[in-house]
This record gives structure tokens, C-alpha cells and sequence, in this order.
């Protein structure tokens, strides 16, 4: 299995997932024309994809959906909840409803060869999840946008070999910065986001032996960057493996370019 984070951030998500015989995106928070070019820097074909997976309403996970799902009759999939939202913004204009379909958190279902499953997620949306995905006996997890984790996170996310998951700010950056006390407070809530260091931390509960790849990703513009995010949990990597290796298999990801292709094989 391959997974690529064609963009990630505070104002922008978009994450290609890809088996031998299925290409999927999780979110669309950017512009169709930025996702089509993401896409093509890694030579996959919008009309290829067989599927747009939403993991929540916010605008940096859906802004380019309505235009991408219309013009390549992409199918969605997302909670009731979340699609219902969706359905309501005028900015996302008209979505047939045969392209629509709904998912259950913890309910497995099959596109093509590639299983994917729903999990719940901490964050202040209607009904937000984050997904695994199966194929050929490897298994891909993300996990963003979530202001807490707990065993039922990790329990979803374990012997994953490739992982995606958020170190959104630094708690010193956000605390000193000039956002205001209650967008502070927001960030740092259980329906928040993660911390550079609840990452490292949840990245140590869920390493294994057959980790390849930690990507790092939805980093705060103004309470993070990518070095003080990477080095944060390169120093927790350091209890399981050598400071080589760990070089090896942790990444940022990109705010506004597509990243490394990550592989399972």
C-alpha cells in the first residue's frame, strides 16, 4: 500500500491512499486545481480515484470537494452527520446524492481490494472520524484532528506500517502567541488538536517492529514548524532505535506540496 499527503495543514488537507488496484483521498480542503496538480506530481489521474473519504466538515478538509467530486463523478464518504453538513454549505455547491455514501465509525466496508475502517475521533465537528486502511496484508493508518487519544485511538491505529497523524502546535509557540484566549483554549481542548508532544507520545504507544513510516502532519502555521515538530518526536523515537533509523522513517509533512510517496513494500 502507498500514502502520499499531497497537502497538509491548518489551511489545507488532502492524503492519496493507493493498492495495487484502488486510489482513494481522504479530504479535499483545498482547491480542485491544487489537488489535480498534487496528483499528477505523482502521476495518478483524478479520474482514477475511486473515492474521496471525508473525515469531517471543517473548510481545510472539504473546500475543494464539491468541484472535485463533480467533475470526475468521484463517490464520498462520510458519517451522516458529516455529509448532512456538508450538504448545507452553499460554498460547496450541489452534490448528486448517487455519489453520496454514508459511513458508520467502526464499521468495516470494502472499496475495490482495499478495507477501510471508520473510527471515532475527539474534535469539535458533527460526527468526526479518521480511517485505517487493509490490503494484501499491510495496513495504513491516519489520525488528525484530534484533541485527545486514548486506548480506543490506539487500538484502531495499531500495526499500522505506515502512519499519518497530526503534531498540530507547540503548547509554548500556542500559549505565547497572539491568538486569542479562547482559540487558545479551543486548540488545547479534548475536541482540539494534538500537541507536538501527545504525538510523540501516542507515536511511542503505537510503535512496533514493523513500522516503516511516521508522517508527521496538519502542523499549525503560526504555533509550529516542521523542525521543532520532527525533532520532538525524533527524541521519543530514540528510546526504540538508533538516531539513524529513526532519520529514516519520520517525515513532516508538507504544507503546500505534495510529499514523499511512502510504501509499504
Amino acid at each position: 500500500m502507498n500514502l502520499c499527503s499531497i497537502v497538509s495543514g491548518s489551511s489545507g488537507n488532502c492524503t492519496f491512499v493507493g493498492s495495487k488496484h484502488t486510489k482513494l483521498l481522504i479530504d479535499a480542503g483545498v482547491s480542485c486545481k491544487r489537488i489535480e496538480n498534487g496528483l499528477s506530481s505523482i502521476e495518478v489521474n483524478p479520474e482514477e480515484i475511486q473515492g474521496i473519504l471525508i473525515t469531517h466538515e471543517h473548510s481545510d478538509h472539504i473546500a475543494g470537494l464539491g468541484t472535485l467530486s463533480r467533475r470526475y463523478h468521484t463517490p464520498i464518504y462520510g458519517t451522516v452527520e458529516t455529509i448532512h453538513s456538508i450538504l448545507k454549505m452553499k460554498n460547496i455547491g450541489r452534490i448528486s446524492e448517487e455519489l453520496i455514501h454514508y459511513v458508520e465509525p467502526d464499521v468495516k466496508f470494502m472499496i475495490n481490494d482495499i478495507t477501510v475502517e471508520p473510527f471515532s475521533i475527539s474534535h469539535d465537528a458533527a460526527n468526526p472520524v479518521c480511517y485505517t486502511f487493509q490490503a494484501d496484508g499491510h495496513k495504513v493508518g491516519m489520525a488528525t484532528d484530534l484533541g485527545k487519544y486514548d486506548d480506543y485511538i490506539i487500538s484502531k491505529l495499531e500495526s499500522s506500517e505506515i502512519l499519518l497523524l497530526e503534531a498540530n502546535h507547540d503548547v509554548n509557540m500556542l500559549m505565547v502567541g497572539g491568538y486569542p484566549y479562547y482559540l487558545k483554549q479551543r486548540i488545547l481542548g479534548d475536541r482540539g488538536h494534538l500537541s507536538n508532544e501527545n504525538s510523540a507520545k501516542l507515536i511511542s504507544r503505537l510503535f512496533h517492529d514493523k513500522l516503516k513510516f511516521i508522517s508527521l502532519a496538519h502542523l499549525s502555521k503560526e504555533n509550529n514548524y516542521e523542525e521543532l515538530a520532527y525533532e520532538t518526536v525524533r527524541l521519543e523515537l530514540n528510546q526504540f532505535m538508533e538516531d539513524s533509523k529513526a532519520g529514516k522513517i519520520l517525515s513532516v509533512a508538507r504544507r503546500d506540496l505534495p510529499s514523499e510517496m511512502l510504501s509499504t513494500t
